[in-house]
């Protein structure tokens, strides 16, 4: 039997019900990412990313762009006691869960001065938008980073594609995130699309590293 494989292609961007849920519904489907990131690569991935660029032992200030629950914040400050994480999500709801200073803001309009940040952070968070939005957020990330823009996004690839799908039964995922999960696939990003798109956004020496089986890309860059 013929099966059609996704995620070969180009990105393809469709609407994500997430973002359009009221709190109460959006709590189990949040509740997964947490799960995702926890036990299929987006902890893993950051660890990685955190470990190559910023020494050990080194107190840094981090902004936290589309923070969502803020697991990936807390996960930070519980391996590096140093760090001062700042949450930033549209969605003020979503900031509930999230330790130390939340902001609810416009990734696109920072609330921040230049060079307010050591580092501008973004998990799973870009592959929402188009290629030319992307750039003008790295952009923006540049200017309120003082060292460095560093993004985990998600690999698009089939495996990521079909996982939550084919696993929904074991694992008892929300029905939105069955359907989000396939989305955020099809719209992500292979390693040199991301550091292309970084380039495009003036950003200095950008490298992304793909991570298997957590099919993340870690992208770190300059600031502007």
């Amino acid at each position: 039997m013929y099966m059609k494989m996704h995620c070969l292609g180009g990105r393809v961007l469709k609407p994500e019900i997430l973002d359009t849920l009221p709190p109460e519904e959006a709590r189990e489907s949040l509740a997964d990412l947490v799960r995702i990131n926890k036990y299929w690569g987006g902890h893993s991935t950051l660890r990685k990313l955190v470990d190559d660029v910023i020494p050990p032992g080194e107190p840094f200030t981090l902004l936290d762009v589309g923070a969502a629950s803020g697991d990936i914040g807390r996960c930070l400050c519980e391996w590096r006691p140093q760090a001062q994480v700042t949450s930033l999500d549209y969605l003020e709801s979503h900031l509930k869960a999230c330790a130390g200073p939340r902001v609810a803001g416009d990734a696109f309009a920072l609330p921040f001065a230049p060079r307010s940040f050591d580092y501008v952070f973004s998990s799973q968070f870009l592959h929402h938008f188009t290629d030319d939005q992307v750039v003008e957020l790295l952009a923006g990330f540049g200017r309120v980073a003082r060292r460095q823009v560093l993004v985990i996004d998600l690999w698009r690839h089939p495996m990521p594609y079909y996982f939550i799908s084919q696993t929904r039964w074991l694992f008892g995922w929300h029905p939105v995130s069955v359907h989000d999960g396939t989305i955020s696939v099809e719209a992500a990003f292979r390693p040199r699309e991301l550091v292309d798109l970084a380039r495009r956004a003036g950003l200095a020496g950008p490298r992304a590293r793909a991570f298997v089986p957590a099919f993340r890309i870690a992208l770190c860059a300059g600031a502007l």
